[in-house]
């Protein structure tokens, strides 16, 4: 995958469902590498708070790769909190990492995980 590729990746993705609030691709160093924010909202966090949240992404997938041999590689992450859902997924060596608004029905979460499912499997197979 080229990096010309991933403002292309944000874009499909967004394009998904409204309920979708930033889409990032992010790199092993944890640099938001392009994204996508829907453009009525403002961040939950701060710059230097995304920041950590980047890095702490990156960490937490170089941690799970020590699995990866005995329970197979991570399809995709979903984590609800108080205020935003993530979902997050590996295209090669990146993270595509999306915020969903809270109150997303489970139904229409779970479109939006197979669809975002759809996009990156079409990007890891180039």
């Amino acid at each position: 995958m080229i990096k010309e590729e991933y403002p292309k990746i944000c874009d499909e993705i967004s394009g998904i469902s409204p309920y979708i609030r930033f889409v990032g691709i992010i790199s092993q160093g944890g640099e938001l590498l392009a994204y996508k924010r829907r453009p009525d909202l403002k961040p939950l966090l701060d710059a230097k708070n995304t920041q950590y949240q980047f890095s702490h992404i990156a960490i937490k997938t170089d941690l799970e790769g020590f699995f990866d041999e005995n329970l197979g590689e991570i399809e995709f992450v979903w984590e609800e909190r108080k205020k935003v859902q993530t979902i997050s997924f590996a295209i090669k060596k990146v993270r595509v990492w999306i915020s969903i608004d809270k109150k997303v029905i489970r139904s229409e979460m779970l479109r939006i995980i197979d669809s975002c499912l759809l996009i990156v499997k079409k990007y890891a197979q180039v």
